[in-house]
């Protein structure tokens, strides 16, 4: 029998970052020298959202969710002894992302490198932003060109570099079907496509280059026969948009090529051993069809729904890739899916019903007027809040959650203090005393003059790209680089998809819903207050709104008038709003860690105006003792994702306005 050639295996990465520069960069070689083939960085929300570490809104977010990089200094020490021109990097980076590409280029040129071998990625797309992670900046227009600016850029100076990942990876967060997965990230490329080409940046001639660098970055659920479809499905509807749309001959700059993490969101804080299996299978959808097979791979570990995975946690999710491209035969086959009459129907079906979203929303104006409308949001929060409603009713099973939930005791989290990693709160202090140190001994006439040539390139239609390098040369920061781009692009607030999402649970005579509604009426009565108010804030950075969306959304279906302003307030705004509009509740949603400083703080000032009869709940991915420090400050509740019920939420938050108002319980069933 003749040996088989094997297939090269994908790209391996961890996405890692935390605390500073020096420790990501200590992790990033320890994790090379175990086998990881490729870096995947998190940078923290401050950076992602164009802040510098002493910013008010930064308090509590400095390195929980990745790695600060203010300025050319950190990214230095990110990448010390890594030689840039033969690493393959990628930056989980959007609104800011042109700024971190600079300052990488710029410590690649330090380290003597040739700057068109620099390989890697930018995820640099915002749209995605705007729908369900919100760490957009900017309104579209301006993001828009960002983008386009960027993107022609490393097209004409760092070649290999893949200038924008589309991510539909947060859209089925969100809540996307694989229909709206598709149609939206490819909604998303048109639009990207169309703004490069009309800018005039790129000559007729080389737009196959163009189309050549666009990557994806998507999601793969458990549903994994579905999600290997999805990425065929993909795969075909790129073929066929490049080829018709933009002309492209050249079959290699066709090639759709992604990366993937497999899904975060259907990870368990009950019973989180299972969510080694769920990573596995996953896994498999993304690499089992080798005609759709992913370029990268990166995989969260079992205990993201806990808190902060340590470096062992990332390790064994690296060494479930390095088992199936190792120790399996996979790589020596062709497509095993080839010729499968199942696999190609639901191809088929996926790519008609693709094709037709896709023109609603061309007909529409494309991808940025639907995210202006609202329509790509109120039709992520309509789908995730019937998917969540399946979930409560049992028709979508999720073992050890909704089915199954008998356990034994689980050695994993015996001690649930040393099963997760946690970031020193005294770091934060040294972040900001690093940078006002930079800031100090920086030429600062240098500084501000890269800073007037920035704005005055943003209010014209020059490339931006040779600006922000300057600014980086010039030792310029990330919060001063946003902020100078504010100041000519302005701000922007997306919709929130809330008040437009339809109902998702019925609230007929006998259902769990109908009691609710009946518990909120009763309360709402004998406080004499018309209705029940309830204010859902986001304090801090974190754009991850999908669970205080849905909540807002069922306390609207069960009669309270729901306060929701979106993400990014400080906790004076969300008091200021508490006040003004004489909530009955305040519900507050974190899942960066920043809970232990951002919640006190509500808790402070909401007391200091005299409304001791609010209660206050918070919901997010807070380890036990944290939750039992924020309740003994003084916070009515504490909900994580093991509190996967929300009409159940729902009717205990009425219970604790109750409470609060020493109102006697009422006995209706929940």
């Amino acid at each position: 029998m003749t040996e088989r050639q094997k297939d090269r295996p994908w790209l391996m990465r961890t996405y890692a970052g935390h605390s500073t520069a020096e420790a990501s960069n200590e992790l990033y070689r320890r994790n090379l020298a175990k086998g990881q083939t490729g870096l995947s960085v998190a940078f923290d929300l401050p950076t992602q959202t164009g802040y510098d570490s002493d910013h008010i809104l930064a308090r509590g977010e400095v390195g929980r969710v990745g790695v600060p990089v203010a300025h050319l200094g950190d990214m230095r020490r990110l990448f010390n002894d890594i030689p840039l021109d033969r690493m393959n990097t990628s930056m989980t980076i959007n609104a800011t992302a042109m700024w971190l590409l600079a300052m990488y280029q710029v410590v690649a040129e330090e380290q003597g490198a040739d700057i068109t071998r620099l390989a890697g990625t930018t995820q640099n797309d915002i749209v995605k932003e705007y729908l369900s992670r919100g760490t957009h900046v900017f309104p579209p227009g301006p993001s828009l060109r960002l983008t386009t600016d960027m993107i022609t850029y490393a097209v004409n100076n760092i070649p290999k570099w893949n200038p924008i990942n589309i991510c539909s990876y947060h859209l089925q967060e969100a809540g996307a079907t694989p229909v709206q997965e598709i149609s939206y990230a490819m909604s998303t490329a048109i639009a990207v496509l169309d703004a490069v080409f009309a800018s005039g940046q790129v000559p007729e001639d080389r737009k196959g280059e163009v189309v050549g660098r666009i990557s994806f970055f998507v999601n793969a659920g458990v549903r994994f026969v579905e999600e290997m479809c999805k990425m065929r499905a993909f795969s075909r509807l790129w073929e066929k948009i490049t080829r018709e749309r933009y002309g492209i001959e050249d079959p290699k700059q066709r090639r759709f090529r992604y990366g993937v993490q497999v899904n975060s969101l259907g990870l368990t804080e009950a019973q989180p051993e299972n969510n080694v299996q769920r990573i596995v299978l996953e896994m498999l959808a993304v690499t089992l069809s080798k005609d759709a097979r992913a370029r990268a791979v990166q995989l969260p570990a079992w205990n993201e729904a806990l808190g902060l995975p340590r470096p062992w946690d990332q390790q064994w999710s690296l060494r479930i890739q390095q088992v199936l491209a190792h120790e399996s035969d996979l790589l020596e086959y062709e497509d095993i899916f080839a010729g499968s009459h199942v696999i190609e129907a639901k191809v088929a079906s996926l790519v008609t019903e693709c094709l037709t979203e896709i023109d609603r929303i061309q007909e529409m104006g494309g991808a940025m007027a639907a995210v202006e409308s609202g329509y790509l949001k109120s039709q992520l929060v309509s789908s995730h809040a019937e998917r969540r409603a399946r979930i409560e009713a049992g028709e979508e099973k999720i073992v050890g959650v909704n089915c199954f939930e008998s356990t034994e005791p689980n050695p994993l989290t015996a001690d649930l203090d040393t099963a997760i990693m946690t970031v020193d709160p005294a770091n934060e202090a040294r972040v900001v005393a690093a940078l006002h140190s930079w800031r100090d001994n920086r030429d600062e006439t240098r500084a501000q003059e890269s800073l007037s040539v920035l704005k005055k390139t943003a209010a014209g239609t020059d490339n931006l790209m040779p600006a922000t390098l300057e600014c980086v040369r010039a030792g310029v920061t990330t919060g001063e680089w946003a902020w100078a781009l504010r100041d000519v692009f302005g701000e922007y607030r997306a919709p929130t998809g809330v008040s437009s999402a339809p109902v998702a649970v019925t609230a007929e005579a006998g259902t769990p819903l109908a009691a609710v509604r009946a518990k909120v009426a009763r309360t709402a009565e004998d406080l004499r207050s018309g209705r029940l108010r309830l204010l859902v804030g986001k304090p801090g950075l974190d754009g991850h709104s999908n669970g205080a969306e849905q909540i807002a959304v069922r306390a609207r279906d069960a009669g309270f008038e729901v306060v929701y302003q979106g993400i990014r307030l400080t906790p004076e705004q969300i008091v200021s709003a508490a006040v003004a509009e004489d909530v009955h509740c305040v519900g507050l949603s974190i899942l960066s860690g920043s809970h232990a400083e951002l919640v006190p703080d509500v808790l402070t000032r909401l007391r200091s105006t005299g409304a001791d009869d609010v209660p206050v709940i918070v919901g997010g991915i807070i380890p036990s003792a944290d939750a039992v420090a924020l309740r003994a400050a003084g916070v009515a509740a504490v909900f994580t994702p093991k509190d996967f019920g929300i009409t159940e939420i729902i009717g205990r938050i009425v219970d604790e306005i109750r409470k609060a108002n020493h109102l006697d319980p009422l006995e209706v069933p929940a």
